[in-house]
């Protein structure tokens, strides 16, 4: 059994980014699809920024998406201070503020999880 946290700290700007995003959904998906796996899937940073365009069905990545969907959880603090609270809020996704809005990097660590951040 694998424990993995993937975080997704790139914003949406470059084609990089969505090259990162691409890679950090493929990589949920496949941690996903194993029974035995636990995942966690955190928006963070300037990553808050995919949960509109993700939510959209006309995203090219709105399929992969929704595939690790019930996975995600997206902070807080930054989804404030990058303008989607309320994109974050409509979706219905989880937000985490366990250390000072943001989510407990360290919780994860002590829980076991890998963390492996996009």
């Amino acid at each position: 059994m694998a424990k993995a946290a993937i975080v997704i700290l790139a914003g949406n700007e470059s084609h990089a980014d969505y090259g990162r995003l691409a890679n950090a959904l493929e990589a949920a998906k496949e941690f996903a699809e194993n029974d035995d796996d636990e995942l966690k899937l955190i928006f963070d940073g300037a990553g808050t920024q995919w949960v509109p365009e993700l939510e959209d069905e006309e995203s090219d990545y709105h399929e992969l998406y929704r595939a690790v969907r019930d996975d995600a959880a997206v902070c807080d603090y930054c989804s404030s201070a990058f303008d989607v609270a309320d994109a974050v809020s409509e979706s219905g996704l989880a937000t985490l503020a366990e250390y000072d809005g943001h989510p407990s990097i360290r919780s994860l660590v002590d829980d076991d999880y890998e963390i492996i951040t996009f």
